[in-house]
């Protein structure tokens, strides 16, 4: 049963009970689906922004969204990006349970036995949300055990990410497959993926175009290398040793998300009676290799880096100011990431939201998925970056912006950067539970969970 409401003003309680009304559709009495249509399953980090928003509704229900995703966790550590629904038909998504075989390819990397799931992963928002889920109430959470029987888990994804996942051996978690960082059809992947032989479009059928428009979505020349890249790690029983993955990606949002977590999980590790420390020098490491190995100079931001080739991609995504959440980092940085971020390739604080890739970019595209729209999840998180960083009025320039358009645009997968028009699935469940995120922000108890690290300033 859904708790009640809080009081709100009359268009902000229109918009929150429009957000609650999307994430009551999308419940399947364990988890919540992105979307009915065209995401018909549970999605990692989907998940975890969804249960941030959930716990204004009903805290047992956010709870209950992390645990359905971490009874799925494989025994190496890793959360699949996708756990399977097996009431759903296997021509309604691709790629289905069948092509990813998790309980049998993955049975020598741990995979579940009686649960299919995919073998990749997405960026580990989780411990941020199970702290932000726990805050919203300790008693609640305290009953139940909530932190106690996700601490094991959460530190085991993040000993995965750091051990198995360090490929490059510089200290940052690596990505295998565009669909890992999230943002799957960036540009950043283009030049890698240009080693990619496709996968034959006859060997399988795209059910993403049954519900998305071909031109918001991935073309088919790009799909097919996506086919390929999980083929072959499937073929290689999702190991992630060895020097023979095709595709090797550092890239800025993961790391950064992974940071924001292994605060988080100190202060879980605090709260449950375990030693934070290991988390805080984790975090201070992992900040470290993210400055020395990803931060680019001439360009003023974060980018990602090809461990195949060695060298940074020159692509700048909204993957590469993220890092502003990421607390401690050195000022001119800072100054740097604020400076690109309301500069001509974003235009933070002038267009509603930023898009998802640098405006003036050879590859921009307004309506194609991550290659120009604004997306609500990445402009939560710079929100949150801008408060880190004292930078209170932008922040609340863009989380009007982000409410006006969730309004607009019926909760939209994605919208165009400069008119905010909806694109992609309407009624997206993440889209859903941010904004209510934002609803809340403004009350004292979540501004005081507004900030995850240790401090909320800058190294001199």
């Amino acid at each position: 049963m859904l708790e009640t409401p809080a009081p709100a003003a009359a268009d902000g309680l229109t918009l929150r009970r429009g957000a609650a009304r999307v994430l009551l559709a999308n419940w399947t009495g364990t988890s919540t689906v992105p979307s009915r249509g065209l995401y018909p399953h549970q999605w990692s980090w989907d998940s975890a922004f969804i249960a941030i928003g959930l716990r204004h509704l009903s805290v047992r229900r956010a709870q209950r969204e992390l645990e359905s995703l971490f009874g799925a966790q494989w025994a190496d550590g890793r959360i699949p990006h996708i756990v399977f629904n097996p009431a759903v038909p296997l021509d309604a998504y691709f790629p289905s349970p069948d092509f990813w075989r998790s309980s049998s390819a993955g049975a020598t990397t741990g995979a579940p036995a009686g649960t299919e799931t995919s073998g990749i992963v997405q960026p580990p928002v989780h411990a941020l949300s199970a702290w932000l889920v726990h805050r919203a109430d300790p008693e609640a959470s305290r009953r139940r055990g909530f932190l106690p029987r996700l601490y094991g888990r959460l530190a085991a994804w993040h000993d995965y990410l750091t051990g198995p996942r360090d490929l490059g051996g510089g200290g940052l978690a690596a990505v295998v497959h565009p669909w890992e960082p999230g943002m799957d059809n960036s540009p950043c992947w283009d030049s890698p993926l240009q080693r990619v032989e496709p996968s034959a479009p006859s060997s399988y059928r795209r059910a993403d175009l049954d519900h998305g428009q071909p031109a918001e979505r991935p073309t088919d020349l790009d799909y097919g290398r996506y086919v390929r890249l999980a083929t072959d790690y499937r073929d290689r029983l999702y190991a992630d040793s060895g020097e023979d993955h095709t595709f090797a990606v550092e890239d800025p949002c993961f790391n950064a998300l992974l940071i924001v977590s292994e605060h988080a999980l100190a202060r879980i590790a605090t709260a449950t009676g375990a030693d934070p420390a290991r988390h805080e020098r984790r975090a201070a490491q992992l900040t470290d290799a993210l400055v020395a190995r990803l931060w680019s100079s001439a360009e003023g931001m974060f980018l990602c880096r090809d461990l195949v080739g060695g060298e940074l991609i020159p692509e700048r995504s909204v993957a590469g100011l993220v890092p502003l959440i990421v607390p401690g980092l050195p000022r001119d940085l800072v100054d740097a990431l604020l400076s690109t971020a309301a500069g001509p390739g974003f235009r933070l604080g002038e267009v509603p939201m930023a898009p998802s890739y640098d405006f003036t970019g050879h590859a921009f595209d307004g309506s194609r998925y991550w290659r120009g729209p604004a997306w609500f999840n990445t402009n939560w998180l710079l929100e949150r970056g801008l408060r880190e960083y004292g930078q209170t009025r932008e922040a609340d320039r863009l989380r009007a912006s982000m409410l006006t358009a969730a309004g607009a645009c019926d909760f939209a997968e994605y919208v165009d950067p400069f008119t905010s028009q909806s694109r992609g699935t309407r009624d997206f469940a993440w889209t859903a539970a941010l904004t209510l995120d934002l609803l809340a922000a403004a009350r004292p108890s979540e501004r005081a969970d507004r900030t995850t690290g240790p401090t909320n300033g800058v190294r001199t």
